[in-house]
């Protein structure tokens, strides 16, 4: 028997859900359109339900990271089995680079503070990124279509020091997986790169 006015748990996880993926479009793009009631209206649920669900903005932010980067860690799993381990690789950068860019704008839209606090959740959740990237690099210098003095550490390292290069502007992502690209090519072995 349901208590009445009560929904099931299934119901909350879902609305839940809704306002992870909401938050991910509307305040990852950022802009002065990104706000949580706009994240509560497309998600179809009212701003109560975003609170009883996120009671900060650090949470919702923590929430759609998470969810990104369980993605990213679910993607690198379907990527080992790929044909050429540099190019499964290259394809997982290139979410990263998505990852980075949703980042910036949920920072931007929800002006959260990166406390020691938040650092350390942040740095919790993103643990699994380096498991994932050390697996995809093990099994490229593996096939020998990547260097085997390149550490995990170096290729995250440049990655991201890529991202936070330029300033999110409307070409920034395409001008980013550009030189990503051009990296990337550098970590073929000089002979499979005819050097």
């Amino acid at each position: 028997m349901q208590i009445a006015g009560r929904k099931p748990r299934s119901d909350a996880q879902r609305n839940r859900e809704r306002l992870v993926a909401a938050a991910k479009e509307i305040l990852g793009q950022g802009g002065p359109e990104a706000s949580l009631e706009a994240v509560a209206r497309r998600a179809g649920l009212g701003i109560g339900t975003l609170y009883r669900h996120f009671a900060t903005r650090e949470s919702l932010f923590l929430a759609v990271y998470a969810s990104e980067v369980a993605q990213a860690t679910e993607t690198a799993t379907e990527l080992e089995s790929a044909g050429d381990g540099l190019e499964a690789l290259r394809a997982w950068i290139h979410g990263m680079v998505g990852l980075v860019e949703t980042k910036r704008g949920l920072i931007g839209a929800l002006s959260v503070a990166m406390t020691e606090e938040a650092r350390a959740q942040y740095s919790e959740v993103s643990a699994p990124l380096i498991v994932a990237m050390e697996r995809l690099v093990a099994r490229a210098q593996a096939d020998g279509s990547v260097r085997a003095d390149v550490t995990t550490q170096e290729i995250m390292s440049t990655v991201f020091a890529l991202c936070y290069a330029r300033q999110p502007d409307p070409g920034w992502k395409v001008q980013v997986l550009r030189i990503i690209d051009i990296f990337v090519d550098g970590l073929r072995p000089p002979m499979a790169r005819g050097g």
